[in-house]
């Protein structure tokens, strides 16, 4: 059986900005692959007291702005609309990943996003000039997301990323819960896998588009083959 890499020890922490049903199931699988979690929500720190005490030890609630200072590396996982409230001092440096989609309906018209001259990662990025932010998790269901770590015949995650560092550290990351990482290039190609295009959420449920179950394991060469459908609206 394939042996599962671990984080260097400096790297062992993981803050969250968001526990939401991403968040909560990538603390969840953080906690199991023997990480540290710092848990966050737009309610507070006291709103987080069941889950915490679910992960264990491991895992405690704090402040947005607690939970950036403490993670080596920090997930912010809120809607797209909140970007901006994400706080910047504390995560200077650090290597941020990056999970947020864009949905009109929820987070209003971006135009921006809309006429596709930037992507929803590279408006993070923008906002935090000083820190590496990586695209990730944001096209896989959170239930397969947490139905379909593996040793061996593991599912593949697509990144994207313009700090080549960066990448490597968050393709560590998802190697110790599970998974492999493709690099799809850099943030302005993150768009490859974001909403409404083939590699998108769909590979993982599987032919029979189950969302209840864990899903379908997606090999790199699918994965690869999905993303080379996709087509920006400018270019057709």
């Amino acid at each position: 059986m394939r042996a599962r890499r671990r984080l260097p020890v400096h790297m062992t922490t993981i803050g969250l900005i968001g526990s939401g049903n991403i968040g909560s199931t990538l603390a969840r699988l953080a906690v199991g692959a023997g990480h540290h979690v710092v848990l966050s929500n737009s309610r507070g720190p006291e709103t987080l007291t069941e889950l915490v005490s679910e992960l264990g030890p491991r895992a405690r609630a704090a402040s947005a702005v607690q939970a950036a200072a403490a993670g080596d590396v920090v997930v912010v996982t809120v809607p797209l609309k909140n970007y901006t409230q994400v706080p910047v001092e504390p995560l200077r440096g650090k290597v941020v990943i990056d999970t947020n989609n864009y949905y009109p309906d929820r987070d209003g018209r971006i135009a921006e996003l809309d006429d596709e001259s930037t992507t929803t990662s590279e408006l993070l990025q923008a906002h935090l000039p000083e820190s590496f932010v990586v695209k990730a998790f944001n096209n896989i269901f959170f239930k397969h997301l947490a139905g379909q770590v593996g040793e061996e015949d593991r599912s593949t995650l697509p990144i994207a990323g313009d700090n080549e560092g960066a990448k490597v550290t968050v393709t560590t990351l998802l190697d110790s819960l599970g998974y492999d990482a493709y690099d799809v290039g850099p943030l302005s190609e993150g768009w490859r896998f974001q909403r409404d295009t083939a590699a998108y959420v769909t590979p993982y449920a599987g032919p029979d588009q189950d969302f209840n179950g864990a899903g379908h394991r997606v090999g790199v060469d699918e994965l690869k083959a999905r993303l080379a459908e996709a087509v920006r609206y400018r270019d057709m």
